[in-house]
C-alpha cells in the first residue's frame, strides 16, 4: 500500500471525525459502533482502525483540536492588558466561534461526552484538559489585581468558574435550543462582565 502524504493523511482523519460527528449527533454516543462510522465515512474499518483504535480516541482527538482553539483564543484575549477589553475580545472569539453550525454539531455530542466523562475515566481526563485551560484566566484576574485593575474584593477564582459557567450553560441550552439567539446572549454576558471590571483607567 503506499503511503499516505501528509496532506491526504490529514484530509482522511478530517473524514474519520466528521463522520463521527455525524453519527454521535444522530444516534448518540453508545448507539454509535465503529462500523456505522466506517460506513458514513465510506472508509474500510482498516483505514479508520489505523487512526482511530476506538469512539474513545476520535472523541479525544476532538476534543485536543477544541482545547487548542480555546487556547489560542484565551491567549489571543489576554494578551491586552486591560482586564474588560480582554474579556470582551475572548467573548466575541469564543461565540462568534459557537455560531458556527459544524461547531454546534461538535457541542451537541459534546452535552454527550460531558454525561459520559461522569463514568468513563478516559473521557473525564480529557475533559478536565479542557476546563484547566481556566487557570490561565485566574491568573490573569489574579495579577490585575495585583496592578489595582480588577477590585480586591471579587473572587478571582469564583469569577472564572462563574464565567466558564455561564458559557457552558449556554452550551447546553444551544443543543436543546439551535436557534437560540447567540448575541443577545453574548451581550448579556458582557454586562455581568462590566459589572465586576472597572473601565481602563478609572
Amino acid at each position: 500500500m503506499p503511503r499516505l502524504t501528509a496532506r491526504t493523511a490529514e484530509e482522511r482523519r478530517g473524514r474519520i471525525i466528521d463522520a463521527a460527528m455525524e453519527c454521535f449527533a444522530t444516534r448518540g454516543l453508545h448507539a454509535t459502533t465503529m462500523q456505522d462510522i466506517c460506513r458514513t465515512a465510506g472508509l474500510s474499518p482498516g483505514a479508520v482502525y489505523c487512526w482511530y483504535p476506538s469512539k474513545e480516541s476520535i472523541v479525544n482527538a476532538v476534543a485536543e483540536q477544541r482545547h487548542r482553539r480555546e487556547r489560542e483564543i484565551l491567549e489571543t484575549a489576554l494578551r491586552t492588558a486591560d482586564p474588560r477589553a480582554s474579556l470582551h475580545s475572548f467573548l466575541d472569539s469564543y461565540f462568534e466561534w459557537l455560531a458556527d453550525p459544524e461547531e454546534q454539531q461538535r457541542r451537541r455530542v459534546g452535552v454527550q461526552v460531558w454525561a459520559e466523562s461522569l463514568v468513563n475515566d478516559q473521557l473525564r481526563q480529557s475533559i478536565s484538559e479542557g476546563i484547566g485551560q481556566r487557570t490561565l484566566a485566574l491568573d490573569f484576574v489574579r495579577a490585575a489585581q495585583a496592578a489595582g485593575t480588577v477590585p480586591d474584593q471579587v473572587d478571582a477564582d469564583a469569577f472564572t468558574r462563574i464565567i466558564l459557567a455561564i458559557i457552558q450553560g449556554f452550551i447546553l441550552q444551544q443543543s436543546w435550543e439551535p436557534e437560540l439567539d447567540i448575541e443577545s446572549f453574548r451581550r448579556a454576558l458582557t454586562l455581568v462582565v462590566d459589572a465586576l471590571t472597572p473601565k481602563s483607567g478609572s
